[in-house]
């Protein structure tokens, strides 16, 4: 199983459950971990009878919440040990220093650092990093509607010090109120729709989705998202 993690105080989980839709609709099994303070996967993600941990499934995606290790969520679901969760891939939602330590993301194959420019995403971001004694390569994922070179300098900034390589790569999204709105409406009817997303937002899906996804071609990822624009 592959493991994607996605660190930051950011909101992100909408975010990573859209991405999520992309793989399954490109016929990936997915699970998304939320491992972060907050859970909020447990509001916004429709599930039966749950317990203080549990994996529910949406939109064909597993989601697992309360979860502290790959063994606890192995264990839920009956699987023996020394036996692998039976996912393609696994997207971990992390804002918290045990949970990095967890789900060993510093042995993931990719880590993405999401963030805004607001200070307390800025700090308490980078406060999850405060325990590693090891580098550990970042891409950055940002979140701001007017991107400049000063807010990155700024992040930069604070990050020194912090043991983190970042990746030269930067994925920029510019987040609209409009994209807001959607993701709200996507959470009160319970589905995942990207009909009203502008345009900058899915497009930052698809670029991420080609990255991750690399067995799958770029056009076969333009397709399953406009088949999610139709309503699969």
């Amino acid at each position: 199983m592959r493991k994607i993690g996605f660190i930051g105080a950011y909101d992100k989980i909408d975010f990573i459950i859209y991405l999520a839709k992309i793989g399954v609709v490109l016929g990936k099994k997915v699970l998304v971990i939320d491992s972060t303070i907050n859970q909020k996967a447990k509001y916004i993600v429709p599930k039966i009878n749950p317990t203080k941990s549990y994996v529910t499934t949406y939109e064909n995606i597993d989601v697992a919440v309360g979860f502290e290790n790959y063994e606890e969520i192995k264990q839920y679901l009956g699987i023996p040990d020394g036996v692998d969760l039976e996912y393609d891939i696994a997207f971990i939602d992390c804002d918290n220093s045990s949970s990095l330590s967890g789900f060993e993301l510093q042995a993931a194959e990719k880590n993405y650092f999401v963030t805004s420019f607001d200070l307390f995403s800025l700090n308490r971001g980078l406060e999850i990093l405060s325990g590693l004694t090891t580098p550990m390569t970042l891409t950055k994922i940002l979140f701001s509607k007017m991107m400049t070179k000063e807010e990155d300098d700024y992040l930069n900034f604070l990050a020194l010090g912090y043991k983190v390589v970042w990746d030269n790569e930067k994925i920029y999204l510019p987040f609209e109120s409009g994209d807001q709105s959607a993701i709200m409406e996507n959470q009160r009817i319970a589905k995942v729709k990207f009909k009203n997303l502008s345009v900058p937002y899915k497009e930052s899906l698809m670029y991420l989705a080609e990255e991750i996804f690399k067995d799958v071609k770029s056009s076969n990822v333009k397709k399953a998202v406009k088949q999610i624009e139709k309503g699969v």
